[in-house]
């Protein structure tokens, strides 16, 4: 059984290397986009008046973090089955 996080996944195929690649810019534009909310939430907590829709984007912020780890776990349960989908083929005795 094909196990996650195994770097063999990501270079087992061209399907998967172009899936990895995939992941791998949305995971970087997630990442930016958390870094750029944080630091827009950091300039509006300098104004009173900004304070509360800094907080949202500190919220929204938090939520694309938290979206980073998912991203990942999903690329990898992905990888994983891609990987795995001939040996149960095999299993199975197809």
């Amino acid at each position: 059984m094909a196990r996650l996080f195994e770097r063999d996944h990501r270079d087992s195929s061209e399907k998967s290397r172009r899936l990895y690649a995939a992941y791998e810019i949305l995971y970087t534009g997630v990442d930016f986009g958390a870094a750029l909310t944080f630091i827009i939430g950091s300039f509006m907590f300098l104004s009173e008046e900004w304070q509360t829709v800094g907080t949202y984007f500190f919220i929204v912020g938090s939520f694309l973090f938290a979206a980073k780890p998912t991203i990942r776990l999903v690329r990898e349960i992905r990888l994983a089955r891609m990987g795995d989908v001939e040996d149960l083929a095999e299993r199975l005795g197809k």
